[in-house]
């Protein structure tokens, strides 16, 4: 089951009928779901902004449901919070690609938030990317187009000028 905020302001920026949400949030839900990303949700609802963030719960499965896939298709804005484990999730993968595509076939706008990660190393796949990446690569090896495509919507998201990074407590700076 998906949390889903109505917006409460008359100043939400969901004009257009094929948005349902003005911000779909894609996280790695053990590394920030308590400590960042549900703050920033409750953020964004105090200010009107409908968002869409998944339960607990749905994550549990192999596949990526359609529902999911339509959450992204149909929001305005897709803000993803990188951290340590989020290549580690398949499901956090395909929910990437799947933005990259909006990005290039919407005009959804992307915005990387780095949670006490480096830009490069989600980047490059590098130390705890690296090693997800190459235990993805073993794990379907049979499918590696499919890991490549994961690589390549890292690389490109990490590319992306609009990127927040969280340096230390509450600190941000914007990636340039």
């Amino acid at each position: 089951m998906a949390i889903q905020v109505a917006s409460s302001s008359s100043h939400s920026f969901t004009s257009e009928a094929k948005y349902r949400y003005d911000v779909f949030l894609s996280f790695r839900g053990e590394d920030t779901r308590h400590i960042f990303t549900a703050p920033l949700y409750d953020a964004l609802h105090r200010k009107g902004i409908n968002a869409f963030i998944d339960d607990k719960k749905l994550g549990k499965g192999e596949e990526i449901s359609p529902a999911l896939l339509r959450a992204i298709e149909r929001s305005r804005i897709s803000i993803i919070v990188f951290s340590r484990n989020y290549a580690t999730s398949t499901w956090c993968l395909e929910e990437l690609a799947h933005i990259i595509w909006c990005q290039k076939q919407k005009n959804q706008l992307v915005m990387p938030v780095f949670y006490k990660v480096d830009p490069m190393d989600v980047q490059y796949q590098r130390n705890s990317f690296e090693e997800a990446m190459a235990a993805l690569e073993e794990r379907f090896r049979d499918d590696l187009e499919k890991v490549q495509r994961w690589r390549s919507a890292l690389f490109e998201a990490a590319s992306l000028s609009s990127a927040w990074v969280f340096v230390d407590g509450e600190e941000m700076i914007l990636k340039e």
